[in-house]
């Protein structure tokens, strides 16, 4: 059942709606997590592409939100190849995208003991796909050296572990960076709106334990935790336009994760750190 928390209000104080049925029944208002890690950006020296980044007006988005936008992504190439770093604002910009801009991101799928898969609905506030369903986690590691370093994709986990008590509420000793298995890696590009969107190359990591949460509601909107039966059933109604999934989740939803979930003690078969699979 889905717990719903306090929703987001954006600067000009509107609310987006809370799809209702059974997607979104369960109204348990969460406290938010104490001394979250929001707007750990690290001051680095810019080293961007050379891309003309466009000025954009975002005095109408969430305050919170937009000083995330501060932080400094890792610029990559096509073979995630470090080539830069640049704020998370001109890495999600469409304008410098369609000029070929991309940056490495990590999406996180965690299962409880039960089998169960942790989704999440993005809140209000968010802004790219704000109010689509999608995978436990999903962000991006920053351009310090404790999230750039590359063996075993350590960085990308750390990452991981960082933006999972951000988001999530999730105490950093319960789920440690040893205890993410990273699996392979896509490459995709999506519009969010006519301004935003995401290019990346997405490492895919799976952890499968039980743990603490208390959700962030400026990040997250609700939660639950789904069985397979529960999350075609999701993106079923995501197929019929009622509700909204984001297009990364979509797309290894409906390309990879069923058989990764029905070798949730034996995922090491489908471990590839060569291959980048261009979705």
């Amino acid at each position: 059942m889905w717990r719903v928390l306090r929703r987001a209000v954006t600067a000009g104080g509107r609310r987006a709606p809370v799809p209702q049925g059974r997607w979104c029944r369960c109204r348990q208002p969460l406290a938010s997590a104490a001394g979250r890690c929001r707007g750990q950006a690290w001051a680095e020296s810019r080293t961007s592409a050379t891309i003309t980044m466009p000025e954009v007006n975002t005095d109408h988005l969430d305050e919170q939100q937009v000083q995330l936008l501060a932080e400094m992504c890792i610029l990559i190439d096509e073979n995630d190849n470090k080539v830069g770093a640049d704020t998370k604002k001109n890495c999600h910009l469409n304008e410098n995208i369609d000029k070929g801009l991309l940056h490495r991101a990590f999406s996180v799928f965690l299962f409880n003991t039960e089998n169960k898969l942790l989704l999440q609905q993005r809140s209000s506030a968010k802004i790219t796909f704000p109010d689509c369903f999608t995978n436990t986690c999903c962000s991006h590691p920053l351009s310090h050296p404790l999230e750039l370093e590359e063996n075993n994709a350590i960085g990308v986990r750390r990452a991981a572990q960082r933006r999972l008590k951000a988001e999530l509420g999730i105490p950093m000793e319960q789920v440690t960076p040893e205890e993410i298995s990273y699996l392979t890696r896509i490459h995709y590009k999506a519009k969010s709106d006519g301004i935003w969107g995401e290019h990346e190359i997405d490492y895919i990591l799976f952890v499968q334990k039980d743990v603490m949460l208390n959700p962030d509601p400026n990040e997250i909107q609700s939660y639950c935790y789904v069985t397979q039966k529960e999350l075609k059933q999701l993106l079923d109604k995501a197929s019929k336009n009622e509700v909204k999934i984001t297009p990364w989740f979509k797309l290894i939803a409906e390309t990879f994760l069923f058989k990764w979930w029905d070798n949730l003690s034996n995922l090491n078969k489908f471990v590839d750190h060569e291959k980048i699979h261009r979705m």
